[in-house]
């Protein structure tokens, strides 16, 4: 039996880009990145002592579009004057 071809393919290769804080920032994040067609998911962090923001969101993207959308953050945040946090790590979502 022959496998199929997806099988090969590169799966679980998302990073966490950045952490934002401020809502509408995401809102000028989210719309770029959709315009540039990059696919893209929002994780919430749980609160801790350390990280009490409830606001504080992670812009999780996949790995092959890093240097385009980190170019589109930094263009937006550098413009309008939002804080970013790069964090420009691997994805710490459990899948199974």
């Amino acid at each position: 039996m022959e496998q199929p071809l997806y099988t090969s393919l590169k799966v679980n290769n998302e990073i966490e880009l950045c952490e934002i804080t401020d809502p509408e920032c995401k809102r000028l994040i989210e719309k770029a990145l959709l315009s540039k067609r990059i696919s893209y998911f929002i994780r919430w962090p749980k609160s801790s002592i350390f990280h009490r923001s409830k606001n504080a969101c992670i812009i999780c993207i996949n790995d092959s579009s890093r240097d385009l959308a980190e170019d589109i953050v930094r263009s937006i945040c550098d413009e309008k004057g939002y804080p970013v946090k790069f964090l420009m790590r691997k994805s710490q979502n459990q899948y199974l």
